[in-house]
């Protein structure tokens, strides 16, 4: 990798395998441009690593991509690291940090629909675990792209195998613009 010259801070590793693979996609080598994505294990961590990297013998361009549900650590985190007091989401955005409704796998599902998303289970050889899923009776009133959020979620690694699949059948015009805003981001600040 070259020189670390912008950092982005993402909750785990399907986040990182999505933004590697957006990157790839619009012909971008993030490690050739210095560009560190960094899954922290959680919202809950990206305090540390926001003061580790913006520390005197580090200081690189940071941003991010949280969760919803995490906003709230995120923007604490920012504010206890000295970059602003009261964020709000456009302050946050501004700084370089996007947030995903209600997370990514949920914007890669609206981005791409249902039966696209069922066609990438079938080809991965999902779609029969798929159906017994959707068959459960807790499952019976939820809306589809909750029951696909969930179906995901169940799994160890199914989010870090299914992130990238998804990024790779959206065509690059309907990328989320969370996912898509970050990875922008890191194209002017790695080269500030």
């Amino acid at each position: 990798m070259a020189e670390i010259r912008a950092v982005v801070l993402v909750e785990g590793e399907s986040d990182e395998l999505a933004l590697r693979t957006l990157a790839a996609r619009r012909g971008r080598d993030l490690d050739a441009e210095g560009v560190a994505v960094v899954a922290t294990g959680g919202a809950t961590s990206i305090g540390r690593y926001v003061r580790l990297y913006r520390s005197a013998w580090m200081n690189v361009a940071i941003s991010g991509l949280c969760d919803v549900g995490e906003e709230p650590s995120v923007r604490r985190a920012l504010e206890h690291a000295g970059l602003g007091t009261d964020l709000t989401r456009d302050d946050m955005e501004e700084l370089g940090f996007s947030v995903c409704d209600a997370d990514l796998e949920d914007e890669l599902i609206r981005a791409l629909g249902v039966p696209a998303v069922e066609r990438v289970l079938a080809a991965h050889g999902d779609l029969r675990a798929w159906r017994t899923m959707q068959k459960q009776p807790a499952q019976q009133d939820v809306p589809v792209e909750r029951q696909l959020r969930r179906f995901m979620g169940t799994k160890s690694g199914r989010k870090a195998k299914y992130a990238p699949l998804l990024v790779e059948a959206l065509e690059l015009d309907a990328i989320p613009a969370p996912l898509d805003a970050v990875l922008a981001r890191t194209a002017t600040r790695s080269t500030a």
